[in-house]
């Protein structure tokens, strides 16, 4: 295992199985957890452990020990009732991080007041990436971390091949840092500055929002 941290997701749909089978093959610990017990049979064998449990139950969350994880997900799309008392519930018996999943701003708003430590919108954050991947043929992933921050995967511009990345001079031209290379299966991090970006490399980027906009205009 990658290290001690212990992650919990609650709620097996679409978003929560990629979420939770994301954690564990970065070598986490996942405990899963959902209602439905055709999901949890389902899921038995992608990740550490699945758990058939009703999570707006406070001594059902007891019984999983659920406040000794590092991390908990509530990741329940279709019921916002259960995803709200779910998260207050967790909230109340002292769990360290909760990441909640929002239908939308309203429902957002919501569970930032009873206590999620971090709300996400994977319905409009999908719209974004899909958006830039539209806009640039080359983006191959975009996630918005704040109104003026933001972390892109692009295939390498012509522009940019054959240059070293200090010749590129990226920071100054774009405010952006490239923290990783993905060449062939090879993961380069962090990539030096001599380090020459070659044709079909896979660069990360993370920088000013701005600064990433004017990079998809790159040929």
């Amino acid at each position: 295992m990658k290290s001690n941290k212990q992650f919990a997701v609650i709620g097996l749909g679409r978003f929560g199985t990629s979420v939770a089978s994301a954690l564990y093959n970065l070598g986490y610990e996942v405990l899963a957890i959902d209602a439905d017990e055709e999901r949890i049979q389902k899921f038995s064998e992608e990740v550490t452990h699945v758990v058939q449990a009703d999570t707006t139950d406070e001594n059902s969350l007891k019984a999983l020990g659920i406040r000794n994880f590092d991390v908990v997900v509530v990741a329940i799309g279709e019921d916002i009732q259960a995803n709200v008392l779910t998260t207050l519930l967790l909230k109340d018996l002292g769990v360290k991080y909760i990441v909640a999943k929002a239908r939308n701003e309203l429902h957002g708003k919501m569970l930032a007041k009873i206590g999620a430590d971090r709300v996400v919108y994977p319905e409009r954050d999908m719209g974004q990436r899909v958006a830039h991947n539209l806009v640039s043929t080359n983006v191959l992933e975009y996630i918005e971390l704040s109104p003026v921050l933001s972390i892109v995967e692009i295939t390498a511009p012509k522009a940019l091949v054959g240059k070293s990345l200090a010749e590129t001079n990226l920071r100054a031209k774009y405010e952006v840092n490239v923290v990783a290379i993905k060449r062939d299966e090879e993961l380069i991090v962090p990539p030096l500055p001599d380090e020459k970006i070659k044709p079909g490399d896979i660069l990360i980027f993370v920088g000013h929002t701005k600064g990433i906009q004017k990079l998809e205009e790159l040929e």
